[in-house]
């Protein structure tokens, strides 16, 4: 009979990982709904249990909100993501920025030194499987690789369709505490958003393959694909904007590598005969995306200059987030046979003040290139920039800014065209 692993307290698990390790070893930690800030809090209780450890992973902005290079004075954190809560640990040289895409965060994990890993999973199954659950993205890339391997049993995770699993006994110690999943939630709609969800709807066709990025672009525009027919939802994330669309026949096929949402949806979704979870070598494959008819990427950002290209992760110019899956969607859109790679924002920030639509990028880095986006939709209309010369796609553009301030960017673009 195989051997159960040793069940502790938080406590005695995070003291019996740290037995286990040197100084300067390498600890990765998964996030989404599966951050395991239990064991986080175990450490926080005594802080020379994370003495010298990097804890390394990709963590959320908006949902993971965990510093854990603040647990000792000597952690360290490696991620792919910034967010307000790392700000102090970024300023403070603690934390380590990795401008990586999806795709090539997977590449890092599966090849970079780790030392352990400390997992959230659901119960063992009569055969003494622990699933995964909500959050299968990363965490397959390097599990197996761990020498040393303990987790939070978590009852309020449930095995989810499609999730790989963890035998129990792979584990070299285990705690069993039941906590609430990492959620997300998007805030409030401004109005803007149901006129871009109206203009995004008007580009999806029926049985197309469709992706969203987290936030309030998928809030607004998942409940007006309603009336669309058999769509596949391939995407790196769903949320709860997604229960609108289950009882109709607008989905025919849910792939993810996360839910990351209300319990609510966790329920509706683990007997959900349509849904796969799958890790990012399959969500985010370009090969997997260029093999989807009409796969529509949509996705949001900061802001998209004349020239076409758009910034994701800097307002002010300060790091507040991470490219992430998005240009790996979007190029995996423009491959695909009838694919459309779209962004779309609201026009104006800051009371109608700011124009998001600008002459120039503000960034001191661009998150996708001129040639990584087809269309771009604000709530005044949908530019679609494919084949269009220098001037016609900053005409496009222009046309889609709000009206107080298309004039400043005409007068704009002439500068920079008489510049070029």
């Amino acid at each position: 009979m195989t051997a159960r692993p040793p069940m502790l307290s938080p406590d005695a698990l995070v003291a019996h990982l740290r037995a286990g390790l040197g100084d300067a070893a390498r600890v990765y930690v998964p996030g989404v709904a599966a951050e395991p800030y239990v064991l986080a809090e175990a450490f926080a209780r005594d802080p020379q249990m994370a003495r010298g450890l990097t804890f390394f992973g990709v963590w959320i902005p908006g949902v993971n909100r965990t510093d854990w290079s603040a647990l000792h004075e000597t952690a360290r954190f490696e991620t792919i993501f910034l967010a307000p809560e790392l700000r102090e640990g970024f300023e403070a040289g603690r934390i380590a920025f990795l401008p990586l895409t999806y795709t090539k965060a997977w590449r890092w994990l599966e090849t970079c030194a780790v030392d352990a890993a400390i997992l959230q999973v659901s119960p063992p199954d009569q055969n003494g499987n622990c699933s995964l659950s909500l959050s299968c993205d990363f965490t397959p890339a390097i599990w197996a690789r761990a020498p040393l391997r303990v987790a939070q049993i978590n009852p309020a995770l449930p095995a989810m369709p499609g999730a790989p699993s963890i035998p129990l006994s792979a584990f070299d110690a285990v705690c069993e505490v039941e906590s609430e999943p990492r959620g997300y939630e998007a805030g409030d709609l401004p109005d803007a958003f149901a006129h871009i969800a109206r203009h995004v709807a008007g580009l999806v066709e029926d049985r197309a393959a469709v992706q969203f990025g987290l936030g309030k672009v998928q809030l607004a525009v998942l409940p007006a694909l309603k009336h669309h027919k058999a769509l596949t939802i391939h995407s790196g994330m769903v949320s709860d904007p997604l229960l609108e669309l289950l009882d109709g026949d607008a989905v025919a096929v849910i792939r993810t590598g996360a839910v990351l949402g209300s319990r609510a949806l966790a329920r509706r979704l683990k007997d959900e005969r349509r849904l796969t979870q799958c890790p990012v070598s399959a969500t985010h494959s370009g090969a997997v995306l260029a093999g989807l008819a009409r796969f529509t990427a949509i996705n949001s950002v900061i802001e998209v200059d004349l020239f076409g290209q758009a910034n994701a992760e800097f307002v002010g110019g300060r790091q507040v987030s991470g490219g992430g899956g998005l240009s790996d969607f979007l190029r995996g859109a423009q491959a695909s046979p009838g694919g459309k790679a779209i962004v779309a924002l609201a026009s104006t920030a800051r009371g109608g003040t700011l124009s998001r639509i600008v002459p120039r990028l503000t960034a001191p880095a661009v998150s996708l290139s001129r040639a990584d986006i087809d269309i771009v939709v604000t709530e005044h209309g949908a530019a679609d920039l494919r084949g269009l010369d220098l001037e016609a796609r900053a005409g496009a553009l222009i046309q889609i800014a709000h009206p107080d301030h298309r004039a400043m960017l005409e007068s704009a673009w002439q500068d920079i065209r008489r510049s070029l």
